[in-house]
């Protein structure tokens, strides 16, 4: 079993509009990836930074090489979610021949980030936005740091929509690494596939469907 650490930021109003800049951009990116997903029937993490890792990069060049992979990732963690998750409506099973709908991301969708893009050492949080670093100082408790030093850590993701509720979620695993320094294996570059969507869950709040006629 995996454990889970849910961090509050406590933006400032500056802050929180450099956040909501960065995910506007972020589902943007997300958003010019669904409709490869959706006419091609590929969403593996590496098929899809093979076919538009390039595009991508000169069409959001504001966005950065490490979160654009970020945006790979998160699509193909999406529609994995969305298209083979057994309780989702849109599963492939369920689906048949029809065309695949197209997702759209919100402007509120996650954001996830890795070792390159988000940091954490001695108490503090450094981590990527469109115009620079952002820190914050983290109010964690002893066992909530050695997780850091102890375990390996699997997601990193910003979720939130205003000042007040913005929040990084960390998911450790529960499998020691001997002195593996902070982040170092973060998801989007360390495994071909996401990890499996947890279960019983519905379709993302942060993702609309259009039906294709």
């Amino acid at each position: 079993m995996n454990t889970s650490l849910r961090v509050p930021l406590n933006a400032s109003p500056e802050q929180s509009q450099r956040l909501q800049a960065l995910q506007a951009l972020f589902a943007q990116a997300c958003n010019a990836l669904s409709p490869v997903v959706q006419q091609s029937r590929i969403w593996n993490r590496v098929a899809l930074h093979h076919l538009m890792y390039r595009t991508l990069r000169a069409r959001f060049p504001d966005l950065g090489s490490q979160m654009v992979c970020n945006a790979i990732y998160s699509v193909s963690r999406t529609s994995r979610l969305v298209f083979q998750h057994p309780d989702s409506p849109l599963n492939l099973t369920k689906l048949g021949d029809k065309p695949l709908p197209l997702l759209r991301f919100t402007d509120q969708c996650p954001v996830y980030f890795d070792r390159h893009t988000l940091s954490v050492k001695d108490g503090q949080l450094s981590m990527y936005t469109l115009d620079g670093r952002m820190r914050f100082a983290l109010a964690l408790s002893p066992q909530d740091e050695a997780n850091f030093k102890v375990y390996k850590l699997l997601e990193i993701v910003l979720s939130g929509s205003d000042a007040s509720n913005y929040c990084l979620a960390f998911q450790f695993s529960d499998a020691s690494v001997s002195a593996a320094p902070v982040l170092e294996d973060a998801p989007p570059e360390a495994t071909g596939e996401p990890a499996p969507p947890s279960a019983g869950a519905a379709l993302p709040d942060y993702v609309l469907v259009e039906e294709t006629p």
